[in-house]
């Protein structure tokens, strides 16, 4: 090295060395950290403060839709199919009242009039045997006075017997003519009765030539034509309300249970015990539909359970109602609840206050960590139940 360089780098040598003092100075000042306990560990952990909170239970469970009413049409007699509504077709909806088909009424209208003019025959056969009964009537007046007259000539002697014998024969021959005369009018009622049974019966059968929609309904499963004959009994189409859908969505017995925990003993009589629950316990429910991209809702009311567990899945049926599903449409958000569409079901339980919610991960077989001046003790906990099931 020539004098130069040597004599810079001696130059630079002292700030170096007087930053490597203040270095040692400042470390040698520096406290030293406080020495952990012989024989325990230190870890580093993740911690998280929870506080109680109110939890709101949610269960979901899937179903199809269905109508909550379904009326299949029968035909009560028999006959050609005359008329036919022209939107009665699968798939249209026609009103409460509206009139569907016609079967050929002729032989029910005859069928009618000929019961009816029996019945008016009786009327005639009444007022006919009323008029013979009192002039048989007057008969055995007269016969009873003829009879005693002869009696009383036959006492004097001017009487033969052929003719008190006579007389007695005519008496006894109105008696009986009143008496046949009294019992036909007495079967009158009875008979009056079986006309009147057939005449209702033949305007019951002529009523039911007309089929009627009972109430709003969509048309499914038509299974007659125009001009068909019809035998009586036959299934003609089917009819599915419109004013109302159910879904039965299949729930996890183990989920079902948490929408009632914490919940008072509840004495109610059987028959208005699924009536009450939804009052009782707050249960509530609401129906998804995954549309890809987009979840159309709908408000849901809870109906009854079904009437058994299913034994493979052990999944009991909650069966939910949606009123008015067609008022609820909502063109490119909410589509109308069509039969057979399979769908979420979600229900939610009343809120249960002083809750505390922890990571699934933070459990270990039924214990928790706690973290208590600086070190970590295991703690046991009831777990109810998991918020996502």
């Amino acid at each position: 090295m020539n004098p130069p360089r040597r004599r810079r780098a001696l130059w630079l040598l002292p700030p170096v060395l007087f930053g490597v003092a203040i270095l040692a100075l400042s470390v040698a000042r520096k406290p030293a950290p406080a020495p952990a306990a012989e024989g325990e560990p230190v870890r580093a952990v993740r911690t998280l403060v929870v506080e109680p909170m109110t939890l709101v239970p949610r269960v979901r469970g899937y179903g199809s839709v269905q109508p909550a009413q379904v009326w299949t049409a029968v035909s009560q007699v028999a006959g050609r199919v005359v008329t036919m509504h022209p939107q009665l077709r699968d798939g249209e909806i026609l009103l409460a009242g509206t009139e569907l088909l016609r079967i050929d009424p002729v032989d029910y209208e005859l069928n009618l009039a000929q019961a009816q003019a029996s019945l008016a025959e009786l009327d005639v056969q009444q007022a006919n045997t009323e008029a013979s009964l009192e002039i048989e009537k007057r008969n055995v007046a007269l016969a009873e006075r003829e009879l005693a007259r002869i009696g009383s000539l036959a006492k004097k002697g001017t009487a033969s017997r052929s003719d008190s014998d006579s007389a007695e024969r005519a008496l006894l021959a109105g008696r009986a003519a009143v008496q046949n005369l009294e019992n036909a009018l007495a079967l009158l009622p009875t008979q009056r009765k079986v006309q009147q049974t057939r005449v209702a019966q033949a305007e019951r059968d002529l009523q039911n030539t007309v089929v009627h929609a009972p109430f709003d309904l969509r048309v499914a499963g038509l299974a007659v034509e125009a001009e068909q004959y019809v035998g009586k009994g036959q299934t003609l189409f089917r009819g599915d309300a419109v004013d109302s859908v159910e879904i039965v969505a299949q729930v996890n017995l183990g989920e079902m249970r948490k929408l009632f925990i914490g919940q008072e003993q509840m004495d109610l009589d059987p028959a208005a015990l699924v009536a009450r629950l939804p009052e009782v316990t707050g249960l509530q429910a609401q129906v998804n539909l995954d549309m890809g991209g987009h979840v159309a809702t709908w408000d849901a009311r809870f109906v009854r359970f079904s009437d058994q567990i299913d034994s493979k899945t052990r999944t009991l049926g909650v069966v939910v109602a949606v009123d008015r599903p067609l008022e609820k449409v909502r063109p490119g958000e909410r589509p109308p609840l069509s039969k057979g569409m399979l769908v979420e079901v979600g229900l939610t339980g009343r809120a249960q206050p002083q809750r505390i919610l922890v990571p699934r991960h933070a459990l270990h077989a039924g214990q928790v960590y706690l973290v208590d001046d600086g070190r970590l003790a295991l703690r046991h906990v009831e777990l109810l139940y998991n918020l996502d099931g």
